[in-house]
């Protein structure tokens, strides 16, 4: 008897406070705020490309922390230019805003990527990008690992 009403208090305490852990769950799942952006958001702070890219190329942060894991940005390069082969150490989701984009990848065929589209770069997969529109490329880009872009040794 004993042993039975022990068992029931002690079910009972756990379904009680079972509550006070779900909501505190709930509570750290749900504090970091959503957000949105466009690229016409004046509150975006367009910083430089690495040196090795052509002049007027910009990157936005998104969201996260370009250091770390799982970055998102907004790319932009001027039109008619060419970033030369680089790769990155991470793999690239990229969705393509504005312009027409013409990406080699090191043993593939160019892809002519159009705005709506979206592409995938493998990590550490030397590639050259061409912005083949009058307008500006713009893209958005999505990395698992830190942001970076190595230039090939031809590149520099």
């Amino acid at each position: 008897m004993f042993k039975q009403n022990f068992i029931s208090r002690a079910l009972l305490a756990a379904l009680m406070f079972l509550p006070v852990v779900s909501s505190s769950l709930a509570q750290t799942s749900t504090q970091e705020p959503a957000l949105d952006r466009t690229v016409q958001d004046t509150q975006l702070k367009w910083n430089p490309c690495p040196a090795f890219m052509p002049k007027g190329c910009v990157i936005a942060l998104l969201h996260g922390d370009l250091a770390k894991e799982n970055a998102d940005v907004f790319f932009k390069m001027p039109a008619h230019s060419t970033i030369p082969t680089h790769s990155h150490t991470s793999a690239e989701r990229i969705v393509v805003i504005a312009g027409e984009l013409h990406v080699t990848y090191e043993g593939q065929q160019t892809s002519v990527i159009k705005p709506g589209t979206y592409a995938y770069g493998p990590a550490k997969r030397p590639h050259k990008v061409f912005c083949a529109s009058a307008e500006d490329c713009v893209l958005f880009i999505a990395f698992e690992s830190p942001v970076d872009a190595i230039p090939s040794k031809d590149a520099q």
